[in-house]
């Protein structure tokens, strides 16, 4: 892995945005002196995977919403069974939902091999309802000193590492090393034992670094962790002076974040939103593109992806500050679900993620204002009817 570049951050004429007050909304400190490395495809968030999990000598973390038994899972269920026989403690940590249609066999034999296993929001009778509530972080933890997480999840379509269609979604994740990954190990433990999983020891020493780059979790593991993440949003875009770059699968944003994506594109913010062309969940899809005229008109530049499906969830805000992570803006993700991202404030950081948003933009699609109010008439019946559900849920 590459090492990145000196960290720096921005002069106070460049943003109003300001890590003591991220830490003030978030409730928690960032976690200075870490590496990170920003992962711009499936395929080398899988090696990158790959190689970790590989090289780990003490334990193994895993946390995710969707864990297939396909050639990717299977892939990395055995190099899992490979590294408990060496000894190494492995935790998996899966969603019910999410991971439905993964055989009871595959989890058996993860279990057989000596991987500590746990499923979260098992669906129950007697109350129904919460089935709604999902775990959908993707995090990889190894040895306490090294992470990985972002918008993929461990399957064929998010990886193209073993591709059989055409299509490979598109996603992003990012690589980090240092303190930063002994405090996502304290949440992951903290979800671990939640769902009656046994006590992780896990002892390590960082090597502190000269240019570290201050990393502060934005994770949703409560009420309470979605409401500040949902402060946290409207806060940064309330406070960007320059530019929001917003990148996101599902696009169904609350009344609150609307407004402020409105109020944020009439002020003269550059406000350009990078959505799906298509989608694998079509009501989130139509219920998004209900917002466009708004946007459009408010000054917002969208742009539809092209060529495969968008899964990927980061936002930079000025230059300088950048989440990414597994939330989206819809109401699932901001109201239901627990997520997990992290916040990166530095200027160099935040400049690889706007070249890789440009790069996007060069295979997506402008939604023109003039052509827009032209499309359809059953396109624009498909938004309201959506939009309409959708509010009501």
């Amino acid at each position: 892995m590459n090492d990145p570049s000196p960290a720096s951050s921005p002069g106070p004429d460049k943003t109003a945005i300001r890590k003591s007050a991220i830490e003030k909304v978030l409730g928690s400190p960032f976690i200075e002196n870490n590496k990170v490395q920003l992962l711009k495809s499936g395929r080398e968030t899988f090696q990158t995977i790959l190689d970790l999990v590989s090289a780990a000598g003490k334990i193994i973390c895993i946390e995710f919403y969707i864990f297939k038994d396909d050639d990717t899972g299977k892939r990395l269920a055995t190099l899992l069974k490979e590294k408990a026989k060496e000894g190494v403690k492995v935790y998996l940590l899966y969603d019910h939902f999410g991971s439905f249609l993964t055989s009871r066999h595959f989890w058996s034999d993860l279990k057989k091999s000596g991987v500590s296993i746990r499923v979260s929001h098992p669906f129950k009778w007697k109350s129904p309802r919460e089935y709604m509530y999902r775990n959908h972080k993707k995090l990889l933890i190894i040895d306490g000193m090294k992470a990985v997480t972002g918008g993929f999840n461990i399957a064929d379509e998010y990886h193209g590492y073993f591709r059989k269609r055409n299509i490979t979604w598109r996603d992003t994740g990012i690589y980090l090393e240092g303190p930063i990954a002994y405090t996502l190990l304290n949440m992951f433990q903290r979800s671990w034992s939640t769902w009656k999983g046994e006590l992780i020891n896990c002892h390590t020493i960082n090597k502190p670094t000269d240019h570290g780059v201050p990393v502060i979790p934005v994770f949703a593991n409560s009420g309470r962790a979605r409401r500040r993440m949902r402060r946290l949003l409207i806060y940064s875009i309330r406070n960007a002076r320059e530019s929001i770059l917003l990148t996101t699968a599902y696009f169904v944003p609350s009344k609150r974040i609307l407004r402020a994506l409105l109020h944020a594109a009439r002020r003269g913010v550059s406000l350009k939103l990078l959505l799906p062309g298509s989608s694998d969940v079509q009501s989130v899809f139509y219920a998004g593109r209900s917002h466009y005229s708004r946007l459009l008109k408010a000054g917002a530049e969208i742009y539809n992806y092209q060529g495969s499906v968008l899964h990927a969830k980061t936002t930079v805000f000025d230059g300088c500050w950048s989440i990414i992570g597994s939330a989206n803006f819809d109401f699932q993700s901001l109201r239901k679900n627990e997520e997990s991202n992290v916040g990166v404030y530095d200027t160099d950081f935040s400049a690889r993620m706007t070249e890789v948003f440009q790069t996007d933009l060069k295979n997506s699609f402008k939604i023109d204002a003039g052509n827009w109010s032209m499309r359809p008439l059953h396109h624009k019946f498909m938004e309201k009817l959506f939009s309409l559900i959708i509010k009501k849920l």
